[in-house]
């Protein structure tokens, strides 16, 4: 019975071809703009690593100032980093598994093609504990390792965008860039890295949905020609040249990452130390705030950067607005449609179809617009999706989309079309025959 409502259904949307093109094009439209908004919230908000994000974790100690600061009150937003002298310190600590410091770096970049000007490009220096923490997938080669962190070795790894563009698609491990004035010796390439969208929030790159970083360079060789040729530029006086100017100053900041082995007991520990070097640090003369000393796993650093913020969760409510909008519309459509069949309806039921066979029919005519408009919707939302994929370079639709929440949309979409149609066929179904006959 129910298959032959449904042809039934199918035969009767094809009697009226542009209302029926107009219902489902309405409720394809709210479904593509709910599932793309969604999505791209999805990605932001989004465990970068979800196998070991409870592994990973940022410490944070308050250096601020005394002055005006409530004994118990939270650090500093605005602290997000370390001090050199504390990352320095964190990173002999022999704390966790792994230990990483981070900065930004920008550099000039002096190609060997002649056919190519020197440009700009934009990267990290982190320690060579970073890659295996981040899983960085490497094309070519490898990073550098630990004795190179400490002899501040001038060796570089590419990501794949500025490696083919200085070198074409060869393999340039084992060739020298000039890199800040100096040539680096090319240690690896990485593959594109899929994760980098949420992974630039995680570790403080470029933004979102920026380009991913172009080149990584030793943390210890950055700040050794930092120091050597352009001293610091973030310290209201510049501090000593070479490494112990930088310890002794506070104007250094750097971003730092532990790697536990077990995501319980492991925070417990760092956290344990944590705070004996901070006590310890304040019989010494430093962090005078006497602040708590906070830890944050990737996401609950996400969380603490507030990289979903209120503006995000507006825009699903808008969008989730606009959903509401077109099922409005989608009800006028229905309600329009089936008010011109009541001469149909009326000889239905004078030939001795009961009220609840004509419910049974219009409402699985309703449930195929729903359906058309959920499929139609859904592919309106990869073209969206692919679009800012293509804008970015960076964003794999279907790497990233949650394919329970399509599933969850397409139910809502066919749920909501069933609805919209439950008004417009109770007044279908309370057509008088009599009536109907008189008059046709």
């Amino acid at each position: 019975m129910w298959l032959y409502y449904f042809q039934l259904g199918l035969r009767s949307l094809r009697r009226n071809p542009a209302l029926t093109a107009l219902m489902v094009l309405t409720l394809a439209v709210g479904v593509a703009a709910s599932v793309a908004t969604l999505t791209v919230l999805h990605v932001m908000g989004g465990d970068p690593i979800p196998h070991k994000s409870a592994r990973l974790f940022v410490p944070l100690l308050d250096n601020g100032p005394a002055d005006g600061y409530t004994p118990g009150g939270d650090p500093r937003q605005t602290d997000r980093q370390l001090s050199y002298r504390d990352a320095s310190n964190l990173l002999r600590s022999g704390q966790g598994e792994r230990r990483t410091a981070i900065v930004g770096v920008a550099a000039a970049v002096a190609p060997a093609r002649p056919d190519l000007a020197p440009f700009a490009a934009y990267g990290l220096a982190p320690t060579s504990d970073f890659f295996a923490m981040f899983e960085a997938p490497f094309r070519h080669g490898q990073g550098w390792s630990p004795a190179d962190d400490a002899a501040g070795a001038d060796v570089v790894v590419l990501s794949r965008a500025l490696a083919e563009k200085l070198y074409g698609a060869a393999d340039p491990v084992g060739r020298r860039v000039n890199l800040l004035g100096f040539p680096f010796l090319v240690s690896g390439v990485l593959e594109t890295w899929k994760v980098v969208p949420r992974f630039h929030r995680v570790v403080g790159g470029r933004g979102a949905f920026g380009s991913e970083e172009e080149f990584f360079i030793p943390f210890a060789s950055m700040l050794r020609h930092q120091t050597e040729h352009h001293g610091s530029t973030n310290c209201k006086g510049p501090p000593a040249p070479g490494y112990q100017g930088l310890l002794d100053s506070e104007c250094t900041w750097i971003q730092f990452w532990f790697e536990t082995s077990a995501a319980g007991g492991g925070r417990a520990a760092l956290q344990g130390y944590l705070d004996n070097y901070a006590a310890e640090q304040r019989r010494l003369g430093r962090l005078p705030r006497n602040a708590p000393n906070r830890l944050y796993n990737v996401m609950e650093w996400l969380e603490f950067l507030k990289v979903v913020g209120n503006d995000n969760r507006l825009s699903a409510w808008l969008a989730f607005g606009f959903l509401l909008l077109c099922l409005v519309n989608a009800i006028g459509l229905l309600l329009a449609k089936f008010s011109v069949r009541a001469a149909e309806v009326g000889i239905r039921r004078a030939l001795g179809a009961s009220r609840r066979e004509i419910f049974r029919q219009f409402l699985v005519e309703t449930t195929v617009v729903g359906l058309a408009g959920g499929a139609l919707g859904l592919l309106l939302a990869f073209g969206a999706l692919a679009l800012i994929g293509r804008q970015s370079k960076e964003l794999t639709v279907a790497a990233q989309m949650d394919w329970t929440m399509l599933a969850a949309t397409f139910a809502m979409a066919v749920a909501a079309a069933v609805l919209a149609g439950l008004l417009p066929t109770w007044r279908a179904c309370q057509v008088t025959p009599a009536l109907q006959l008189k008059s046709q």
